[in-house]
């Protein structure tokens, strides 16, 4: 593109008669007596067309060239904006046969397999995920548990809840079923900072084993920050 105006800017110095210096200042021409050529030389006038077509088409090459780079810096942009607002998590409460309760007091349920943790919000040692960002996030939790034999009582219950608030109360305490579980899936409004855990309450207990009856999951749906 360059090349091309320089080659045209120097024919159309020579069709003009018109010299120019090595920093490109034109000079006067002794021979130059008509302040319009182009009204008197149909080469010059060709030339100097040629010349500020070409002047449009840098300005138009320019102007779709900031125009591309805007568009990729803004894609760029909301691409970043979606990675930093992945967050889902989905976790159980053991590999292996285990059973947590009945506790003298409330207790946090601490669960220790992990299937996915994206973004770091859910820690196993707390029990809790914790919201990275404002939005609407989708939280389901399935509480399972055995009684170990028929007319035992069985104490399959929890509380699922937000900075200690209980959002849902999954009960199934009765001397009915020797094994059974109960599930709640909500869509709740988080802020950054929300803690998100679940409670076992006095006299429950839950019981798993590598067939995970007992699941905590959470997923950002949409931010709202």
């Amino acid at each position: 593109m360059r090349a091309l105006l320089i080659l045209s800017f120097l024919g159309c110095a020579l069709a003009q008669n018109k010299t120019f210096s090595w920093d490109g200042q034109e000079q006067p021409s002794k021979n130059d007596t008509s302040e319009n050529v182009c009204q008197t030389d149909a080469a010059s006038c060709g030339c100097c067309l040629m010349q500020e077509q070409m002047k449009r088409m840098e300005m138009f090459f320019n102007m779709s060239l900031h125009e591309l780079q805007s568009g990729l810096e803004k894609a760029h942009g909301i691409l970043n904006n979606i990675r930093a607002s992945r967050s889902a998590f989905s976790v159980a409460l053991t590999d292996a046969p285990l059973c947590v309760g009945p506790y003298r007091s409330d207790s946090v349920v601490k669960y220790g397999s992990v299937f996915i943790n994206l973004g770091d919000g859910y820690s196993s040692n707390t029990g809790a995920f914790v919201a990275p960002r404002s939005g609407v996030y989708n939280l389901a939790l399935t509480v399972y548990s055995d009684a170990g034999a028929p007319g035992a009582r069985l104490a399959a219950c929890a509380r699922l809840r937000v900075n200690g608030r209980t959002l849902a109360t999954l009960n199934e305490n009765n001397l009915q079923d020797q094994e059974d579980s109960v599930s709640a899936v909500l869509a709740v409004q988080l802020h950054a900072g929300d803690a998100v855990d679940v409670l076992l309450p006095t006299g429950c207990f839950l019981c798993d084993d590598n067939s995970h009856y007992n699941t905590f999951t959470g997923f950002l749906l949409y931010t709202t920050d």
